[in-house]
């Protein structure tokens, strides 16, 4: 936290403490929109209500279209439909539809009767798309200009416009029916003659968007393209918007936090803040739910009873085996499935993967076999149990590789998501392998 956003805490402490929060407004209203929405996001509960209720009605839009869905909905959670339409006027299109979509579904039609005719058709053709496609990402405000006109025709129609949309960097180029044909880059714009028609200069070589492809895909798109805008077109190949740079940050940021958050079992859309009664509820269930993995795993151990009862050393050595596989599986979990993120694991190549991944895990588990099995013949003065944690790291490391490996894939042909359940399932597969390799080994040896 910066020394400015502590004065700010420690103002409106002190303003709320003498009842007077004008000088905080006065603050608060001089930041741009993205600062404010931070300075909401890193405030606790009690100060952020406080702060929301001190920024002007003509910028809270553009700050709510800033905050996470978290936060977002617990704002809107307050409002009428009337204030919820309101709020987004002059937003464009993309994120208009980003916070509608944080309201409840029968809210949503009294938002859209209070709006205006216009902004209601162009709202509504955006929300028939999932939101997490090209059509719920796009914006559909674009300009378009047909291949017969000059580029003198193109300038003057331009010069109507108050400002052109954000991020613009090409004009689309679209038949009498609105078939998708190219693109007109500023470029070209400016520095083309004024007599040539937009055909002799536009690009056809543009690979447009459909409106089904995800979001994942799009940033893939983007990045490998190193695109700033991109046209998104239809099953009839009619332009219907276009997705610009700041839309695909904001997929990159979200799918990486979802990534990081769900291998802990939380939302991607946790507020650092938020509430006790929010926050207790939502982790209880992910820890019941490893509660009943655990449970399974000392089920396996107490198999072997007889065995860890003859020999003390077992216990002292079994964390060891389940904490190296639950390790290396993770490892590999998380090249795997961020290779699945990046869309660069295909059916072709996961064999190949597989292969690496198990001859890897080999040889670590080999080279960590000798290194436990000769600290535990020096530490215990016994070979049969220097063998034992040998090979049952070994066995467990490998397990660990192919579990971490084809969990991703599994778990994704099933549609479920990789990051969310591949940590518990694999720590499940890694404490068993490892505490019956251990433990059986050790029957066999000592019975």
């Amino acid at each position: 936290m910066t020394d400015n956003e502590n004065s700010l805490l420690i103002r409106l402490g002190n303003a709320i403490d003498s009842g007077t929060l004008n000088q905080v407004r006065h603050i608060l209203n001089n930041l741009s929109p993205p600062d404010i929405a931070h300075e909401l996001e890193t405030a606790p509960p009690r100060f952020r209500n406080i702060l929301w209720e001190l920024v002007d009605d003509e910028i809270a839009g553009e700050v709510l279209q800033e905050l996470s869905d978290d936060i977002q909905a617990e704002f809107l959670g307050e409002m009428d439909s009337a204030q919820v339409a309101s709020l987004t006027e002059g937003l464009d299109v993309d994120d208009i539809v980003d916070i509608l979509q944080q309201l409840p579904g029968r809210v949503i039609p009294e938002v859209l009767q209070a709006m205006s005719v216009q902004d209601r058709q162009r709202i509504e053709s955006v929300l028939t798309y999932d939101e997490d496609t090209a059509g719920g990402l796009m914006d559909t405000e674009v300009i378009t200009v047909r291949p017969d006109i000059t580029i003198d025709v193109v300038l003057r129609y331009l010069r109507r416009f108050e400002e052109l949309p954000d991020a613009t960097d090409n004009i689309f180029v679209v038949s009498r029916n609105d078939t998708f044909l190219g693109t007109l880059s500023l470029g070209k714009l400016l520095t083309s003659n004024l007599n040539t028609t937009v055909r002799e200069v536009m690009n056809t070589d543009v690979e447009a968007i459909h409106v089904s492809l995800t979001n994942s895909e799009v940033a893939q798109l983007f990045q490998r393209q190193d695109l700033v805008s991109a046209p998104v077109i239809d099953d009839k190949h009619h332009l219907v918007g276009r997705i610009t740079i700041d839309d695909v940050v904001d997929v990159i940021i979200e799918d990486a936090d979802h990534s990081l958050l769900a291998l802990a079992g939380l939302s991607d859309t946790e507020d650092t803040f938020s509430s006790i009664s929010r926050t207790a509820p939502r982790r209880a269930l992910w820890l019941g739910l490893n509660l009943l993995t655990a449970v399974l795993a000392s089920s396996a151990i107490s198999l072997f009873e007889e065995t860890l009862e003859k020999v003390v050393a077992l216990a002292i050595l079994m964390p060891i085996v389940a904490s190296m596989g639950g390790v290396a599986g993770s490892q590999t979990l998380t090249v795997v499935i961020r290779g699945m993120a990046l869309g660069q694991i295909e059916r072709d190549n996961i064999g190949w993967l597989l292969t690496k991944e198990f001859t890897v895990g080999a040889i670590n588990g080999l080279l960590w076999a000798i290194v436990m099995g000769s600290l535990a013949s020096l530490w215990f003065n016994d070979w049969n149990i220097a063998i034992i944690i040998g090979l049952a790291m070994a066995i467990n490391l490998m397990a660990a590789a192919l579990a971490g490996t084809l969990l991703p894939v599994l778990l994704r042909a099933l549609k479920i998501d990789p990051a969310l359940a591949g940590s518990v399932i694999l720590t499940t597969v890694t404490d068993l392998v490892g505490f019956v390799s251990f433990l059986g080994l050790a029957t066999m040896f000592y019975t």
